[in-house]
């Protein structure tokens, strides 16, 4: 059995519920990589990651270099002595690093790879109407997300689920296929397998501006998807525009209802406190929104305090 000497790589949330796990098994983490402070919010105050607070609570020794290939990081890095280095959401390395410990680099993924590959695997299986997901860990190479893989664990993906639910499932999954990784690495018995060659790979871009609106001319069954798969964060939305106004509305929960109409795509219709917009083969039914400057609320409760005019439409 070997002694592991682990340094972790990770900055969100997600990250921080496997570090817990990893610390809780008693495997001996000798230091922490993640991300720069960044000043956030509106009084741009100085904010820690995610893992670095539950670091420094644990009294782990923390990393946040600015480059991952400048020397002072390097020599820090290598000073912690370390036999394994485990990355969970955290930024592509450079040979340098993850070449450096003695028995590797693995990451955990939150998708069954070789699909999903890339930075927001979670939100895509959801918008993409996916019935199955998971984790898969393996040990990173040169590409991304194409290391040869050493477990996988699967589950369902709920009907109704969004992002948020299924985050902390697959945070709670991961935690499991790391400590089972670290168990099989300690014992020598880790196996990894090259990933399969398949035909159609799905991939998992990064969430921007134009991937995350809602396109009206779309199905209802696609659009409930992407709200569900970006709530709550970062949230689909909308342009709505109200004669001379126009507003970027968040929107994050939806009824899809397959009605037949023959309104254009966009047409916005108020009846009995509903919140009703019209899709390609359908109606969407807005049930929870946020306006600019306002709170995130229900949709009946917006209608009661900022009526929209007959002439309002979405797009």
């Amino acid at each position: 059995m070997t002694n592991l000497k682990i340094v972790f790589m990770g900055t969100p949330e997600f990250a921080v519920g496997i570090l817990e796990t990893i610390v809780t098994a008693q495997y001996q983490v000798v230091g922490v990589v993640t991300a720069p402070d960044r000043p956030a919010g509106r009084g741009q105050k100085i904010r820690f990651s995610a893992v670095k607070e539950y670091a420094m609570s644990q009294n782990i020794p923390v990393l946040q270099p600015l480059n991952l290939k400048d020397p002072g990081f390097l020599m820090e890095l290598k000073a912690l002595d370390a036999n394994l280095q485990v990355v969970v959401a955290f930024r592509m390395l450079p040979a340098v690093v993850w070449q450096m410990p003695a028995l590797g680099t693995f990451n955990l993924h939150a998708s069954l790879l070789p699909q999903y590959r890339g930075a927001a695997p979670i939100n895509w299986a959801i918008i993409n109407g996916e019935q199955r997901t998971g984790v898969t860990t393996f040990f990173i190479d040169d590409k991304i997300d194409t290391g040869a893989m050493i477990l996988k664990k699967e589950t369902a993906i709920g009907a109704d689920e969004d992002l948020g639910s299924l985050h902390d499932r697959l945070m709670e999954l991961g935690s499991v296929a790391v400590v089972e990784t670290l168990a099989l690495i300690a014992s020598g018995n880790a196996e990894p397998q090259k990933q399969p060659e398949t035909a159609e790979l799905k991939a998992a871009p990064k969430l921007n501006r134009e991937n995350t609106r809602i396109d009206f001319t779309q199905g209802v069954r696609e659009i409930r998807n992407l709200v569900r798969g970006l709530s709550p964060y970062p949230a689909a939305w909308a342009n709505f525009v109200d004669g001379k106004n126009e507003h970027a509305v968040k929107i994050f929960a939806v009824n899809a209802l397959t009605e037949q109409h023959e309104k254009a795509p966009g047409t916005i219709t108020i009846a009995e406190k509903r919140f009703l917009i019209a899709a390609a083969d359908g109606i969407i039914e807005i049930t929870e929104l946020q306006f600019p400057g306002k709170k995130r609320m229900a949709a009946r409760d917006f209608l009661n305090g900022y009526p929209l005019s007959p002439a309002a439409r979405a797009n």
